[in-house]
């Protein structure tokens, strides 16, 4: 018999650490190749790590709640194997050395609209995370130099930097040279989720019932989105009948020949692509002063999960699929994000985020852009009402299905014009969407 030391895999650019959540198997049990023994979190999404190989679980090495690392070991099996009983086999991570494009991407801060009063030279491999608080907390470059990291390379973990922080006691922050920073840009205090702005009473009855995890991420970033960027929303209802009539025509035909089903939402997102190609500075980020275009088109796509909560997983590409890549995208992304089947890297890199509450029966929402994007849609429900059409003849009365749409967009860099002509687009391409169209 033989040692299997399982490690946790890599999972996707800028995660370097993960939480244990829960254990599925127990100490002594057995696994099967391709069994997922573990569920962990990240500060993206939850996920399941399963055995590369067929064993016996002899010493689970990471307890819940504890943090690892990627590449360390977090248990160990026994498995068939010649040689002797001590002899330790580790998977195989492969891990590319990052380009300085993936560098800087990794490096950049969680929240990038934000003129920080700290600034860092390329030569400090710090995550999102770790220069995040160390922004928060005004630690120099010099300062940082000094802490000893524990992580992969030597690198700055949370761990790291929290502990540095509270063995400073009563030492005054150095301070770094002060940033300017642009008067239309204030930077956001910094948001503490942990405690409270307000106490709230409590009446003899009313339950308590504490975020979970998840609620906990969601609430910090929507809250940050918010103080960030100044919202501006604009509406229009737009006639989508020749786009359900396709659909009902084409359903179907798709599902026996693909074996996916067809709903509305890759045709929405085909539009928002195409409205997207025409007015490309919808597609960008904010860095300080500097406004980043992004090459990319990825689709974030607003899912609610059975547990009630929200996440956000991304259609990468999104311009280089057909209606049926599109599809087919949205049906695995939707499908492994209500069942926990997500790996943190399908959330990440979305350029512009498209939300449909009409699937829970609402007519429009004003929906809070998720940083560091500066606009996302809203699809409203589809409702048969009647309209005015225009014919050659005059004015006529005809029952027509229409939706409304809702475009939030940052008024930091999106004005109303851009931000009103980019719906009309989106509106343009789905009330003439073509009948003939092929899929």
């Amino acid at each position: 018999m033989a040692e299997y030391k399982l490690l946790l895999p890599s999972m996707g650019e800028g995660v370097m650490e993960a939480t244990v959540i829960t254990w599925l198997f127990n100490e002594g049990d057995q696994v099967k190749e391709d069994d997922s023994v573990v569920e962990i979190a990240t500060d993206k999404v939850d996920s399941d790590v399963p055995t590369p190989v067929s064993g016996k679980i002899v010493k689970i090495l990471k307890q819940k709640d504890e943090v690892a690392k990627v590449g360390e070991a977090i248990a160990i099996l026994e498995i068939e194997g010649e040689g002797e009983s001590t002899a330790t086999e580790e998977a195989k991570i492969e891990t590319p050395a990052p380009d300085a494009e993936t560098i800087k991407a990794i490096e950049e801060p969680l929240n990038p609209t934000a003129t920080s009063h700290v600034e860092f030279s390329g030569d400090l491999y710090l995550s999102p995370l770790v220069k995040s608080i160390a922004q928060q907390e005004n630690i120099s470059e010099s300062e940082l130099k000094t802490i000893k990291g524990s992580g992969l390379e030597g690198r700055i973990t949370k761990e790291d930097i929290l502990t540095h922080v509270s063995n400073r006691g009563n030492q005054p922050a150095p301070q770094a040279a002060p940033v300017q920073q642009a008067a239309s840009t204030p930077a956001p205090k910094a948001v503490a989720s942990s405690a409270p702005a307000t106490t709230i009473s409590t009446s003899a009855g009313d339950e308590i019932i504490p975020m979970d995890r998840m609620r906990k991420i969601i609430a910090e970033n929507m809250v940050k989105a918010k103080q960030i960027a100044p919202h501006v929303t604009s509406f229009i209802e737009t006639d989508v009948t020749n786009v359900v009539k396709w659909r009902a025509k084409n359903k179907d035909m798709f599902e026996k020949r693909e074996g996916e089903k067809l709903t509305f939402m890759p045709i929405f997102v085909k539009a928002i692509v195409k409205a997207i190609q025409d007015f490309p500075m919808i597609n960008v980020s904010i860095s300080g002063d500097n406004i980043i275009k992004k090459k990319n088109i990825n689709i974030g796509m607003a899912t609610a999960l059975p547990d009630g909560n929200l996440i956000v997983p991304v259609i990468k590409n999104a311009d280089q699929l057909s209606l049926s890549g599109l599809a087919k995208a949205i049906n695995d992304l939707a499908y492994r994000a209500r069942n926990k089947k997500l790996r943190p890297e399908d959330t990440q890199g979305a350029t512009y985020t498209i939300s449909n509450v009409g699937s829970f029966g609402n007519l429009m929402g004003t929906p809070i852009i998720p940083q560091p994007q500066v606009a996302i849609m809203a699809i409203g429900a589809i409702v048969k009402k009647p309209a005015v059409l225009e014919t050659k003849d005059g004015d006529v009365i005809a029952i027509r299905q229409l939706m409304f749409m809702s475009h939030s967009y940052d008024h930091r860099v999106v004005d109303g014009s851009l931000g009103g002509m980019m719906l009309k687009h989106v509106h343009d391409y789905l009330q003439n969407w073509d009948l003939n169209t092929e899929i």
